[in-house]
């Protein structure tokens, strides 16, 4: 089926299109796959790094739709990446994080749906379900715009998903952990009791790809993933790399939360389960008040959400276990 398909990663330098790229680049899968990005430096780095001659790249910026237009051409599939995530980026600058994932997204699927692409899978986080923060703010709005226009596309399939912290990706806690480690600095911790998914990059590919063959008009699909507290998984990379560094407790930040939510229990209501994922069909209720005011579901208040602090938890053991197969881990304990 993909044999002779264009692929198109929105946001391809970041470690999801690394990991997609060591997945599919030197198969017979995609006979071209193109990168979409503003940052010349990071496309020349995988240039350099990859050198196949399937891999294609675009300047560009998802804020601007005629950049986004000219690369969706001819393609037949979007993985779209792209985004601002940082938390504390996004509480600065929320105004730059909306025009990139919620506009961003927009001209995203209307230059697919112009190109006749068949699908685009648009790639969410566990910050968007009871979001306190911009990031998860805009994240969810970027989910409520890919739904809606999910309703009008005749051309195109938009799906989405949403995951939880993915383990050693840029900017998250593990190499900050291990950098720490390795100066034989304190292990900077906001709260030890923070709980998070844990997921690796295979399983987010695993997770878009499922939802890339299964998906309909709308759908948003959810992996199910165990979790941990910040404090064992700090214990358990000081462990692994034989070091006895001080933990350090600096508080929670500004627009942290205790645990993270995958799915709200107002979807939780109409998941269906897939065995090692959710999927949510798409609220597709029209305008009619009456169905959002005048008749309620009076079972949603026994559903329970599914978040970090409810599916199943890691210990420290555990953890390691997860954690030896990471190859930032397996170099750190080198």
């Amino acid at each position: 089926m993909l044999k002779n398909k264009i692929l198109l990663i929105t946001g391809g330098t970041g470690s999801f299109g690394n990991a997609v790229l060591k997945k599919f680049l030197d198969t017979d899968h995609f006979r071209e796959i193109r990168i979409f990005s503003r940052d010349e430096k990071k496309q020349d780095d995988m240039r350099n790094k990859f050198k196949n001659e399937k891999l294609k790249f675009y300047i560009g910026d998802v804020r601007d739709y005629n950049s986004v237009e000219r690369a969706m051409r001819n393609v037949d599939y979007v993985f779209h990446a792209a985004a601002l995530k940082q938390v504390p980026s996004c509480e600065f600058f929320p105004i730059e994080a909306t025009k990139t994932n919620v506009f961003g997204t927009q001209n995203v699927i209307d230059a697919a749906e112009s190109n006749l692409v068949e699908k685009v899978i648009c790639l969410s986080t566990d910050k968007a379900a009871y979001p306190i923060n911009a990031m998860g703010i805009s994240k969810a709005l970027m989910e409520k715009v890919a739904i809606a226009a999910a309703r009008n596309c005749r051309h195109t399939t938009v799906c989405l998903t949403r995951y939880g912290n993915v383990m050693a990706s840029r900017g998250s806690v593990i190499p900050l952990f291990l950098n720490q480690i390795s100066t034989n600095e304190p292990l900077t911790i906001t709260d030890p009791r923070m709980t998070r998914f844990l997921m690796s990059l295979d399983e987010a590919v695993e997770l878009v790809l499922f939802a890339f063959e299964k998906g309909d008009q709308g759908d948003l699909f959810v992996n199910k993933a165990p979790a941990g507290t910040i404090g064992d998984l700090a214990e358990a990379l000081k462990q692994l790399c034989k070091a006895d560094n001080e933990v350090k407790v600096i508080g929670t930040r500004h627009g942290e939360k205790l645990y993270e939510t995958l799915c709200t229990r107002e979807e939780m209501m109409k998941a269906e389960d897939m065995g090692a994922f959710y999927r949510i069909p798409a609220d597709n209720r029209n305008l009619n008040y009456a169905q959002y005011f005048s008749e309620g579901e009076k079972d949603v208040s026994v559903v329970e959400d599914y978040h970090s602090h409810n599916t199943v938890q890691e210990d420290v053991e555990g953890m390691k276990k997860l954690l030896m197969n990471l190859p930032i881990v397996q170099n750190a304990m080198k």
